[in-house]
């Protein structure tokens, strides 16, 4: 992964998932949270300076774009995390997951941990932006799905409304059910790990069935 270990617990417990133990001391939730942060705030400061003449909208939804769950994981696995990642196999749901992604949060987590501020960042810009991020690509990207169907629903004064309907524990992992209303009718469900893994996935759903085109 590019890094030198002074203190190779927390690396050990950024790799080990909730489903080998539910310990906050031992799994990498907790390092996630870190990670996340601190990797939004370093994403945050590059694109601030990458895009000086941007507004705040752009550079929000372009921190989203690089930070997201689908990137991330694809990010991860391209780094090795596949391989490294403790988790329980015998799950199936979780090899097509976004854990992966996740994991590298908790990296991230335990780099600051292990190396401080200035290191950390320097690693997010050189080894993750640098090698694994397409800025090009992005650009040429839409708006997030939940983005651009709120977008939608403004630009065609339609009230919709994102609504947590259940939360299921499936193999001791939690299930997010988030509903679609649009105009007090419900238009779809979607599911995921996450809030907003399964925000997005209503999103996607309701987008196909509601037939929005890239132009709508």
């Amino acid at each position: 992964m590019g890094v030198k270990a002074k203190n190779v617990a927390y690396y050990i417990q950024a790799i080990t998932h909730s489903s080998i133990t539910e310990d906050n001391e031992s799994n990498n939730e907790r390092l996630e949270y870190l990670g996340d942060a601190i990797l939004g705030a370093v994403i945050a400061e590059y694109l601030y300076l990458k895009f000086p003449n941007k507004n705040e909208g752009f550079l929000t939804e372009m921190r989203s774009k690089i930070v997201s769950r689908n990137s991330l994981n694809e990010i991860a696995k391209e780094m090795g995390m596949l391989a490294l990642m403790n988790f329980n196999e015998a799950d199936k749901n979780l090899k097509s997951s976004h854990i992966f992604g996740n994991a590298l949060e908790s990296f991230i987590g335990a780099i600051y941990l292990d190396h401080g501020y200035e290191k950390t960042k320097k690693y997010i810009l050189q080894v993750i932006i640098k090698n694994h991020v397409n800025l090009t690509e992005l650009l040429q990207q839409g708006y997030n799905l939940k983005n651009k169907i709120i977008s939608w629903a403004q630009k065609n004064k339609r009230e919709l409304d994102f609504n947590d309907s259940d939360c299921q524990t499936v193999n001791g992992r939690k299930i997010f059910y988030i509903d679609i209303i649009l105009d007090k009718v419900h238009i779809t469900t979607g599911t995921g790990y996450t809030k907003k893994e399964a925000g997005e996935k209503a999103a996607e759903l309701a987008l196909i069935k509601l037939n929005i085109k890239e132009d709508s």
